[in-house]
Order: C-alpha cells, then structure tokens, then sequence
C-alpha cells in the first residue's frame, strides 16, 4: 500500500485474509489477541476505555470462547468512524468465525489510516500534536479529546 496515496472512503484499506501483510502483527495476533484487540480498542473509543481493560475483558471472554460478543461492537465503530462497508460478512460473523484475522484487519486500518495502536491514545495525540495537528487524522472534529 502507497501511504502517500489518500485512502478511498467507504472501503477497507485491506482485506480480512491480507494478514499476511503485516507478518508480526498476526503472529502476536494469533498469539495474543488481547493485547493487540485492547490497542485497537483504545484507539476506537479516543481513551475512553483503557487497552488494558479492553485487554482483561477479552482475555476472560477468550477463556469462555465468547470474545465475539465483545469485539463484533468494536469493528462495527470503527466501520462507522471510516465509512465502512460491513464486508464480505457481517461484524459478528467476521469476529466469531476468523477473530484473529479480523483483528489484524482493524489494525492495519488503523495504521493505513494514520495511527499507531501500539502507541495507545495519548501517544498518538501528542504524535498528532507535535506534527501540527488540531484533531487526530481522519477522525471527525468533535471525536479529539
């Protein structure tokens, strides 16, 4: 993917079975979904709900083979907050049939779309604020914090 071309709006910057574009991040995926869902999450929600918190939530869930009734409610907001369509499945399909690569999806969204989850919110706020930018990249005006 060239970064330096801006992103269609309304389609996935990647594929749901592309998660070998990223090869570390499905590995620590397919390891530890936790911890890179509790990233994504902390992202989505703008700070609200902490990466550790998401984290011990779905780890619980993993324990039981629920994860899907938590993290389908986060990829349907982060398909809200860029437009995207609900595809090639629906989120709850998506995230209890092929949880890992629908992990990796959201992401490699994410970063495609200028953030870093590994970085947490405020990391990348002062990212964003230290490269001159008043709201955070492709987030609408009233989600900054």
């Amino acid at each position: 993917m060239n970064l330096n071309t801006p992103l269609p709006e309304g389609e996935w910057s990647t594929g749901l079975f592309d998660c070998m574009q990223d090869r570390s991040n499905c590995l620590e995926t397919f390891c530890c979904p936790w911890i890179i869902f509790g990233q994504n999450v902390e992202i989505i929600d703008r700070g609200n709900t902490p990466s550790g918190t998401a984290c011990g939530i779905f780890a619980a869930l993993h324990m039981v083979h629920c994860t899907w009734l938590y993290s389908t409610n986060y990829r349907t907001k982060l398909r809200a907050l860029f437009k995207l369509p609900e595809a090639p499945y629906s989120d709850a399909m998506v995230h209890c049939c092929c949880c890992v690569c629908a992990i990796t999806q959201e992401y490699r969204e994410l970063k495609n779309r200028g953030v870093e989850p590994s970085l947490g919110w405020e990391g990348n706020v002062d990212k964003w604020k230290r490269e001159g930018a008043t709201v955070p990249p492709l987030f609408p005006s009233d989600m900054a914090r």
